[in-house]
């Protein structure tokens, strides 16, 4: 059975690449794709997907707003934001807001795919090196 997830950021280009990164697992398939946390919102609640890759800046209602909607709904489906702010404080409010896991998109090809592992196998991934496996 495939691992189903959705892509959420406002750039098509940015989506498209997330993509092309988790093509390299047969076994992941990209369920639905949005371009603001209210889609994200709305697509978790409708195909209940086995994760999330959530942008933090994203028109309509943001990343973490969304995030914060969606581990309400269902705490089961795991968020791993992706973002462009390195920043511990960006780190803190996706914690907060119910993330498992963040990733920045200058690390993308470093760590998006182990940090999708590992949140799919119950664990957090976050920069400042507290990653763990439930």
């Amino acid at each position: 059975m495939s691992v189903r997830i959705v892509i959420a950021d406002d750039h098509e280009i940015v989506r498209q690449g997330v993509r092309r990164i988790l093509e390299t697992h047969p076994e992941w398939e990209i369920c639905a794709e949005a371009e603001n946390g209210q889609k994200a919102v709305h697509l978790a609640r409708e195909l209940k997907p086995d994760a999330i890759i959530m942008d933090v800046s994203m028109p309509v209602m943001s990343g973490l707003e969304a995030t914060r909607e969606i581990s309400n709904l269902d705490s089961n489906i795991p968020v791993l934001v992706f973002t462009m702010h390195e920043s511990a404080n960006v780190a803190e409010s996706a914690r907060k807001a119910g993330a498992r896991g963040m990733v920045t998109k200058s690390e993308a090809t470093r760590d998006l795919i182990f940090a999708l592992e590992h949140v799919l196998r119950g664990g957090t991934f976050f920069p400042s090196g507290e990653n763990r496996t439930a």
